[in-house]
């Protein structure tokens, strides 16, 4: 790599589970950016995210259910988060993001 520091693997870890926080509180911060969108523009959504927990959390030995993750990611339960802040997707919206499936990384 160029000039980038070495990072040890504690501060690495720390430093990423410190952005990771970041980004779920950025995503929590603005609920009108709508998942559907996410998902078309970067093939990654917060119920990506919160699969991704559940993934990490049974790799661990840690039992962790998706409504649990989701409310984790969402900071609240998601039936609350989806009557306060999802609204529906348009036709172009699906459509895009019918095209987009493959793409979404597991």
């Amino acid at each position: 790599m160029s000039d980038i520091p070495e990072i040890d693997d504690q501060n690495r870890t720390e430093i990423e589970a410190a952005l990771f926080r970041k980004l779920v509180g950025h995503l929590r911060k603005y609920p009108e950016v709508q998942n559907i969108d996410l998902m078309n523009l970067a093939y990654f959504c917060r119920n990506c995210f919160s699969k991704w927990y559940v993934s990490e959390a049974g790799s661990r030995g840690i039992a962790l259910d998706y409504d649990q993750a989701r409310e984790i990611i969402y900071g609240m339960p998601f039936p609350e988060y989806k009557a306060k802040y999802q609204g529906k997707a348009s036709d172009e919206q699906l459509q895009q993001f019918g095209k987009s499936q493959g793409k979404a990384t597991e």
